[in-house]
């Protein structure tokens, strides 16, 4: 691949997004360092050569080719150039308002203010026809599986609780005593297989949606970009915006994700999910799960 023109210095650049515009082109080994540095994207300014190399497998001139590849001298100014950006993240944009004291908006509001912002780009960025697939998957699956670590297995537990509701059978990957890959021999290519990932992002998850994908498994992506590393490995990628005001992702945008996702294969398949809610209901009336008066 030609080496594009050095960029100016005061460029911010979006590495995931450039190693994935080059990925197609890379050599096979160029590849294994790229997966590497999509991997520990945070670690990126920290890594030595000598440890891409060891990571990745190959060889320091293969490190230093990837970064010429992207469009830089070398590793070293690849490197530093990410260091620059991520420094200049943490000072300026990064801060959160209401720590910051920058917020003049009472917390209520401000959140909500966001939240909303979050589903309205959300709305606006998610390719319909890929929705409008990743339903159509969900109802011709055999089984759907969904995981994902820290708030992302709530959303994960939700996600299945709701196809449940609709006459998908899905089970969440628990991560109590068994790890994901300790669960995933039960998954097979007629299933379906949802990864919640948003940044920072999981090795776990990430490493659990490559081996699903090695077993012929569809994965579909629920994260925060199209460029996430989970995004390399997924048939279908569904991008969420998920700031927050504090340090942790807002749910909002992902809540009502899955509330359309369930709504929309209910309305595709009226007779199964009705009848599976008219099932239901029956059996809790009939067990006195309702409190009555």
């Amino acid at each position: 691949m030609a080496r594009k023109a050095k960029r100016e210095r005061e460029e911010p650049i979006d590495l995931p997004l450039l190693v994935q515009s080059a990925y197609p082109h890379l050599p096979e080994n160029q590849r294994k360092v790229a997966d590497v540095l999509l991997q520990r994207i945070r670690e990126v300014p920290f890594l030595s050569v000598i440890e891409l190399e060891e990571l990745s497998g190959t060889s320091k001139a293969t490190v230093v080719r990837l970064a010429q590849s992207l469009g830089f001298s070398g590793y070293l100014e690849l490197r530093e150039r990410v260091r620059e950006d991520a420094q200049s993240e943490i000072s300026g944009a990064e801060t959160f308002p209401l720590l910051s004291g920058e917020s003049d908006e009472e917390t209520l509001t401000a959140v909500a203010r966001q939240d909303v912002k979050n589903i309205n780009q959300t709305i606006a960025q998610i390719d319909r026809e890929v929705f409008a697939r990743v339903s159509g998957m969900f109802l011709k699956a055999t089984h759907v599986y969904t995981f994902g670590l820290g708030i992302s297995s709530l959303l994960a537990r939700v996600l299945s609780y709701s196809l449940n509701q609709v006459a998908v059978r899905s089970t969440p990957f628990l991560h109590e005593h068994e790890t994901f890959f300790e669960q995933i021999h039960q998954v097979s290519p007629s299933d379906v297989a949802v990864a919640f990932s948003f940044h920072p992002y999981s090795r776990e998850t990430i490493d659990t949606a490559k081996a699903l994908a090695k077993k012929g498994v569809p994965v579909v992506a629920v994260t925060d970009r199209v460029t996430s590393p989970v995004s390399f490995v997924s048939k279908a990628v569904l991008p969420i915006d998920s700031k927050n005001l504090l340090f942790t992702n807002s749910i909002s945008a992902v809540s009502v994700l899955i509330n359309a996702l369930t709504t929309e294969v209910a309305l595709r398949s009226k007779g199964r999910a009705t009848d599976n809610l008219r099932e239901t209901e029956d059996l809790l009336q009939h067990a006195g799960h309702y409190f009555t008066e």
